[in-house]
Order: C-alpha cells, then sequence, then structure tokens
C-alpha cells in the first residue's frame, strides 16, 4: 500500500467518525438536555526524506481529535409540572452518580424520592450548594417550590438551593454515555447569578436537518474518496501491464 492510499484511508477514518457522531445527534433529537456534538479533527504532517520529489517529503494525515458539544441553549420545552426546571444561560445541575461521584446533567427534570430529597428522572440525587443533597419534610411535599435562583423552599421557608455548576473549559465537560456528564474544576453559581426556569425543561438542540445534510454530504464525501481510491487502483494496474510489455 502506498502513501496515496494511507491518506485516503484516514480520510475515510474521519468520515465514519463523523457520521458516528451525526447518527448520535439524530439518535438524541429528543433526550431532554442533550448537547449535539461536532467531531474535531487536526492535520498531521509526516516528514519524510526518502521521497525523491520534493513535494512528497510533506504528507498529510486526516487524525481524530476527539469530539465537543455545542454549548447553544435548547428551546423551552414546557411540562406543566412546576417542579420541572431549565437552566436559562450557561452552567449544569450537579446530581449523585450512581458510581458515588458527582455528574452533571441539563435535564431538568426534578422529582422526589421516599426520604423527600430531590432527585431526576432516573432516581439520582440532585445536590444543592457545597453538594449537600436537598431533603423536604414528608408534610410540606405538597406546598414545595422552586424559585428562579433554585431556592427550594416550603410553606416553612427555604430548605435548600439547587446548585447550579459552570465551567470555564467546556472542552473538559465529557458525557459518560449515561445521559450525565463527567467533568472537573467546576465552580457553583450564586443565588444572585443563578437563572432557573419553572414548568418545563429544555429541549435537545439538536437541528435535525442540520444533521441530515451532514450525513448526505458524509456520504458523498465517502463515495467520492472511494471513487479516487479505484481510480489510483486503475492507475497502478494500467503501469504495471505497460511495464510488463516493456519487459
Amino acid at each position: 500500500m502506498d502513501i496515496s492510499s494511507y491518506v485516503l484511508l484516514s480520510q475515510e477514518q474521519a468520515l465514519r467518525r463523523k457520521l458516528d457522531v451525526a447518527a448520535n445527534n439524530m439518535a438524541n433529537m429528543s433526550t431532554a438536555g442533550f448537547k449535539r456534538e461536532r467531531p474535531v479533527f487536526r492535520e498531521f504532517v509526516e516528514q519524510s526524506t526518502e521521497n525523491a520529489v520534493e513535494a512528497a517529503r510533506k504528507t498529510s494525515f486526516v487524525l481524530d481529535y476527539g469530539a465537543m458539544h455545542d454549548t447553544a441553549a435548547g428551546s423551552f420545552q414546557s411540562t406543566g409540572n412546576p417542579m420541572d426546571v431549565m437552566i436559562d444561560g450557561p452552567g449544569y445541575l450537579a446530581v449523585e452518580a450512581p458510581d458515588g461521584g458527582t455528574a452533571y446533567t441539563r435535564a431538568g427534570f426534578v422529582k422526589t424520592n421516599q426520604a423527600g430529597e430531590l432527585t431526576t428522572a432516573g432516581g439520582q440525587r440532585i445536590l444543592g450548594e457545597g453538594g449537600r443533597p436537598i431533603a423536604v419534610p414528608a408534610d410540606q411535599l405538597a406546598t414545595l417550590t422552586i424559585g428562579n435562583d433554585g431556592t427550594v423552599a416550603t410553606k416553612d421557608g427555604p430548605v435548600g438551593r439547587i446548585a447550579v455548576t459552570v465551567f470555564d473549559d467546556e472542552r473538559m465537560v465529557t458525557p459518560r454515555g449515561d445521559g450525565l456528564m463527567t467533568a472537573s474544576n467546576g465552580r457553583e453559581l450564586a443565588a444572585a447569578d443563578t437563572r432557573l426556569r419553572n414548568g418545563g425543561i429544555e429541549a435537545s438542540n439538536v437541528e435535525p436537518i442540520v444533521e441530515t445534510t451532514q450525513m448526505v454530504e458524509i456520504l458523498r464525501a465517502y463515495q467520492s474518496s472511494m471513487k479516487m481510491s479505484q481510480d489510483m487502483d486503475d492507475l497502478r494496474r494500467r503501469a504495471i501491464d505497460r511495464l510488463g510489455k516493456l519487459g
């Protein structure tokens, strides 16, 4: 396999990665709080001193550099449940992960468990200020309200405040694969900087038309790459035939 085949192979691997990301975005177009991902690639230039042609001494490959999520907010989707919240701005709700650590989510479905603690729809406890769960006395659940600054209160007064955590580097926020995000070095927003909307959740920011167009473009690029590969194979075959006749 010559160098041109390796270059085309690197491109086709990148196209496959782009297709996987676009397909995952499409699959999560109805997932609350989901942020569409975008693959990131970089150029790798291999230096060679063996090529007789000067222009061939630098060969450019495509390298997968990971993926980053689009931080654009999704639309507000009303649920009719006054306990559901949408973060109006940057940040994530901190929740207790199944492994005991801290994970993050933008899906603001808020429930309560048997102990009166605020949880997500998946049953993870929502963490308040300082990473502490928020518990509401059983006899006060009927009067539970969540303020725009995250304050959780009942008829007898505040019982805690939902923490919204922001990260200076969004590239460090990565999906866990279970609908939650993992990240480090976050900071909790103060009450004055926290903005929540009640009665609904944030919809996915995936745009089906954009993703469908992207998938069509990927398919066409892959077809072009395959056609180029076939053309090079034909060129090699003809060259071998001619060399054979000269011999």
